[in-house]
């Protein structure tokens, strides 16, 4: 998600010493590779699909065994607040590094992630953006992941952190705000281990409907098209094409839900219109390139959009009664 500023630390303290106590009891057999082969890169999944200890974004998100067996890491998850969505254990080998990126699929337009530093050293840096900064052990942070971001180990230790990934309620984003604007917080929340407490844990049941409403869809149209549209390089003849492309999508699109909104009848119809927009895309992935973090704008079209707009298997967990 988007944010003002690269980073943001957040007025939360926990218990580092209970928390690596919990991460060493960790069995190895937990650790999951990276799914995309980063070297270095490990995973224990806390929150996902159906508390199956696998990857992925698209599905109700539960706890794991993992976490259920580590109290302190449910209260910390917990002590949030918030509807949860998938969140993990990351490990980071000596030495490696998370290459410079941005998150541009779906789950990250409207989702931030948590940063709780569990295992780490000075030499543990985080990039974002134009800025640099060290996550102490303990301490709770976000980052805008629409920037280009990296992380380096430079370290002699794994680097662990849990990551908690939430959309975020008014409170959350009310306190988000009051950190950006400087204003008096007296005390962080200093969260220590309670043995009596077993937190009740909110995740994710719908991370994404069915068929994408059509306002949001404009919505993820109209900021891709301006973002593109500052781009100085970029040609006009060329924007003019994917705006009409684009927006000819959304209006199609609306024009199709106000018939079938969710119904099974529609299915075929929603298809072909994301067929007919992948089939315009120009060859070239970067022939429009966004001004604010320099991505090509097919591979944001691919992921953000086309990718999302319909999910017909979770059709049956939502209400589509007829008015």
């Amino acid at each position: 998600m988007e944010l003002e500023q690269p980073f943001l630390k957040l007025p939360f303290v926990f218990d580092t010493a209970v928390l690596t106590g919990e991460v060493e009891r960790v069995l190895p057999e937990h650790w999951l590779p990276h799914p995309s082969g980063l070297p270095g890169n490990t995973a224990v999944p806390l929150v996902a699909i159906n508390g199956e200890p696998k990857d992925g974004f698209d599905g109700q998100m539960a706890a794991t065994q993992v976490l259920k067996d580590s109290p302190y890491l449910m209260q910390v998850v917990s002590s949030f607040g918030e509807v949860v969505a998938r969140s993990r254990l990351m490990r980071l080998a000596p030495g490696a590094e998370v290459q410079e990126h941005v998150d541009f699929n779906y789950h990250w337009y409207s989702r931030v992630r948590i940063h709780v530093p569990v295992i780490t050293e000075p030499s543990v840096r985080f990039f974002c953006g134009q800025d640099e900064v060290h996550m102490a052990a303990g301490e709770a942070w976000l980052f805008d992941s629409w920037r280009r971001h990296r992380v380096v180990n430079g370290s002699s230790l794994d680097r662990i952190h849990l990551v908690i990934d939430i959309a975020g309620s008014a409170r959350f984003w009310r306190m988000v705000r009051s950190v950006q604007r400087d204003a008096d917080i007296s005390e962080p929340k200093r969260v220590t281990f309670n043995e009596n407490l077993n937190p009740t844990l909110m995740t994710e049941r719908f991370p994404a409907a069915p068929v994408m409403a059509p306002g949001e869809m404009s919505a993820i149209v109209t900021e891709l098209m301006v973002d593109c549209s500052a781009n100085p390089d970029n040609d006009q003849a060329v924007l003019e094409y994917y705006h009409d492309l684009l927006f000819d999508l959304v209006h199609d699109w609306r024009n199709h839900w106000s018939l079938y909104g969710f119904m099974a009848e529609g299915i075929e119809g929603y298809q072909k219109l994301l067929q007919k927009a992948q089939a315009a895309l120009k060859p070239d992935p970067r022939v429009l390139v966004t001004q604010s973090n320099k991505v090509g704008i097919n591979p944001i079209i691919n992921q953000r959009l086309l990718a999302a707009a319909l999910k017909p298997s979770r059709a049956s967990e939502f209400v589509t009664g007829r008015s």
